[in-house]
């Protein structure tokens, strides 16, 4: 079920007022009602995929109750290694298996040995890559420690399967949003007007911003042997706004969705294009992602302690393991490896953490330095993005080489309509965000009056009317 469908208008409503008007008495009833819309939420696309989130669920709750009770080291490493093992096992089927395989066919035919193995028809579970994660959350938190094991199936089930962040995240944590299914949870008129403040603002960014740039995207992509080098650009930036609306947008709309239920979700991106360096942009984009691979990953490494040679090396684990989990495709490891190497100077010259601020704090526009860091962290950003879209690592080489001839002509740019109509309303959007910068969303500030917020859904309506509903692209991850 999308966020922009009709289909989700209809079932949210009708979940809010049985929630409030009907189990309101019961935190007990309350969890399973959100049970059931959960499974009818992610069982809309594949009933069958129903079986295999409730197999995971039953595993890692089980070894939770094991691991509360294990007192010996031993058998608690154990416990922990068959939830890390069955969770990443079922991940690596579904979403590697092919990949592995391919490139073990093609390892073979390198050394002039001939190996023949067939492919697997495989569909890939929506949303298995968040849910894998955030129940692994649990149980390595559990085996820490730092959260005490839960006897409650119903409250743990409905943690792992919460349909706002179910399919694209905030991967949340136990820490955070297991104890809130405990908690008495009272209706709360601010926090539901600020959720549908949020929502709203999440469709302008999916529907306005993402979907229209994902026509011009996918045909200046197709066709990019025969455009000019500033058109091949245009398309990289209209991509870097796709990707940023469709995901930020979705995160926006799960997080405004849970606020209507009175519970809290983390923040996932915090204007990230106003980045002034690589390090900065991986603070502010798809946060719970990568303080994932912070804590449970790169700190056990090592983190940024040890020698330069060490140090490097866990940078480079931490984006090549984070772009392998993208997709199994050799364009999201170089996706990640672009980045860790503009990431590897900052490091060692302990400038990483040089901007924790907001962009041009307390002032109207920034300064010509931090203007061109801006734009520079940007293009980085954009040469990553290419080869995150491109279909191949030799797609993205092309399309890169082709750029670099400098042709200044624009191309083929009127596709259904012209494609300059987005350039008002991608000033719409960063005008928006930028005045907004210091708060979570843009419609969240009270600078921000009901004529703005009814421009804002006058123009969802508007491209909603006229445009193809289009799927998430983390969906597909």
């Amino acid at each position: 079920m999308l966020f922009n469908s009709f289909d989700f208008a209809i079932f949210l409503p009708i979940v809010f007022i049985l929630y409030w008007f009907v189990f309101h008495k019961s935190i007990k009833a309350q969890n399973l009602l959100l049970v059931v819309a959960s499974y009818v939420f992610y069982g809309w696309w594949d009933w069958r995929f129903l079986f295999l989130i409730l197999f995971s669920t039953l595993v890692d709750y089980t070894i939770g109750r094991a691991l509360g009770t294990a007192q010996n080291k031993r058998s608690r490493k154990l416990l922990l290694g068959v939830s890390i093992l069955v969770n990443i096992g079922l991940l690596g089927f579904f979403k590697y298996y092919n990949f592995f395989l391919d490139n073990f066919v093609e390892a073979f035919s390198f050394f002039g040995t001939s190996f023949e193995a067939s492919r697997l028809d495989i569909i890939l579970p929506v949303g298995i890559s968040f849910y894998t994660f955030q129940t692994l959350s649990y149980t390595i938190d559990v085996y820490r420690k730092k959260l005490e094991p839960t006897k409650n199936l119903i409250a743990f089930t409905a943690f792992v399967s919460f349909f706002p962040q179910l399919v694209a995240g905030p991967i949340e944590r136990a820490t955070n949003l297991l104890p809130q299914f405990f908690r008495k949870r009272s209706f709360n008129t601010d926090q539901a007007i600020i959720g549908i403040k949020q929502i709203i603002w999440g469709l302008f960014k999916k529907i306005v911003i993402a979907d229209n740039c994902a026509q011009y995207v996918n045909e200046i992509f197709g066709n990019y042997d025969s455009l000019s080098s500033a058109t091949l650009l245009l398309g990289a930036v209209y991509f870097a706004f796709q990707i940023y609306g469709d995901f930020s947008g979705y995160s926006d709309i799960a997080i405004g969705t849970a606020r209507l239920f009175n519970f809290k979700l983390m923040t996932n991106f915090r204007y990230p294009y106003f980045s002034r360096d690589i390090a900065e942009f991986w603070r502010r984009w798809h946060i719970s992602l990568s303080t994932w691979f912070r804590d449970y990953i790169y700190i056990p490494l090592g983190g940024s302690r040890g020698s330069q040679l060490k140090q490097i090396r866990n940078v480079f684990i931490i984006f090549l393991v984070s772009g392998f989990w993208h997709g199994a495709n050799w364009t999201f490891i170089v996706w990640g490896a672009i980045n860790a190497f503009f990431f590897v100077p900052l490091l060692l010259t302990g400038r990483n953490r040089k901007h924790t601020d907001t962009a041009a704090d307390g002032r109207f526009l920034p300064n010509l330095r931090e203007s061109i860091a801006m734009l520079f962290t940007f293009a980085i950003v954009c040469l990553g993005w290419i080869y995150f879209r491109a279909n191949s690592v030799e797609h993205a080489n092309a399309y890169i080489i082709k750029i670099a001839e400098f042709s200044t002509e624009m191309s083929m740019l009127s596709i259904e309509r012209y494609s300059f109509e987005l350039i008002p309303l991608l000033a719409i959007l960063l005008y928006y965000e930028w005045f907004s910068r210091e708060v979570e969303f843009p419609l969240y500030s009270s600078k921000f009056s009901l004529l703005r917020v009814a421009v804002v859904i006058a123009l969802i309506v508007v491209f909603g009317s006229f445009s193809n509903i289009q799927d998430f692209i983390y969906f597909q991850f």
